[in-house]
C-alpha cells in the first residue's frame, strides 16, 4: 500500500511564501511522474506543477516565476515552494504520483488528502 501525506499548508498573507512537502511511504519501488494540483473553491481541481523522474518540470501558466516544484528521490518527498502568494491561489493543494510498488507491479497512480492553502490579509 502505498500512501501519500501533505504537510506545510496555512494561513499566509499576499505576498508571503509557503513551502509544501508530500511523502510517499509504503512499497515504492519508483515514482515516474509526480505534482501538485489545487482545487479553488466553486472550482475544479487543476494541475499546478509537476515533476517527472528526469527532473523535468511544468509549471501552470498562472503560478510561473512564483511557485516552483522538487523532489528528493531519496526521501521520496516532493515539494512545492510558492513565493509571491495572491489571493487567487487559494485552494486545496494535492499531491498526485504515478508509483511501481514492485518489480512485478505496474505504475498506479496515488493521491494526498490534501492541505489547505489560505492568501489573505
Amino acid at each position: 500500500q502505498v500512501q501519500l501525506e501533505e504537510s506545510g499548508g496555512g494561513l499566509v498573507q499576499p505576498g508571503g511564501s509557503l513551502r509544501l512537502s508530500c511523502v510517499a511511504s509504503g512499497s515504492i519501488l519508483a515514482i515516474s511522474r509526480s505534482g501538485w494540483y489545487r482545487r479553488a473553491p466553486g472550482k475544479s481541481r487543476e494541475l499546478v506543477g509537476d515533476i517527472d523522474a528526469g527532473g523535468n518540470i511544468r509549471l501552470a501558466d498562472s503560478v510561473k516565476g512564483r511557485f516552483t516544484v522538487s523532489r528528493d528521490n531519496g526521501r521520496n518527498t516532493l515539494y512545492l515552494q510558492m513565493n509571491s502568494l495572491k489571493p487567487e491561489d487559494t485552494a486545496v493543494y494535492y499531491c498526485n504520483a504515478n508509483v511501481r510498488p514492485g518489480a512485478a507491479d505496474p505504475y498506479m497512480n496515488f493521491w494526498g488528502q490534501g492541505t489547505q492553502v489560505t492568501v489573505s490579509s
